[in-house]
């Protein structure tokens, strides 16, 4: 989305919007899935558990990890990721007030 089209909405709606993006990717919730399956892993092991390239892998955690859902620490020549419990806590309640919403809309619904 345009920077001046994002000026149009509020913080809360742009935020979830870039929630959504990066969580809307099959092969994300499969890594998240993962990651909580296990507590934590190395790169390698996702191509394994997975199935796709590493580079895919790799860029797949880029996005998560820059949503900061994720964190990374590097084990000798490799970087074990695992959930970041906050984060994924702030979003669980951001998500949570929003699919939540309970106001009924004005006029007759079909």
């Amino acid at each position: 989305m345009g920077i001046t089209k994002s000026e149009m909405f509020t913080a809360e709606q742009n935020a979830l919007a870039g929630i959504a993006k990066v969580l809307g990717n099959p092969a994300r919730i499969a890594i998240i899935q993962h990651l909580f399956k296990t507590e934590s892993c190395i790169c390698g092991d996702l191509v394994t558990e997975i199935g796709l390239a590493q580079p895919t892998i790799s860029q797949h955690l880029k996005e998560l990890k820059n949503l900061g859902i994720i964190k990374g620490t590097i084990e000798g020549t490799s970087i074990c990721y695992c959930i970041d419990q906050e984060k994924w806590d702030e979003l669980a309640a951001v998500f949570g007030k929003f699919l939540d919403q309970k106001e009924q809309p004005k006029g007759k619904c079909c």
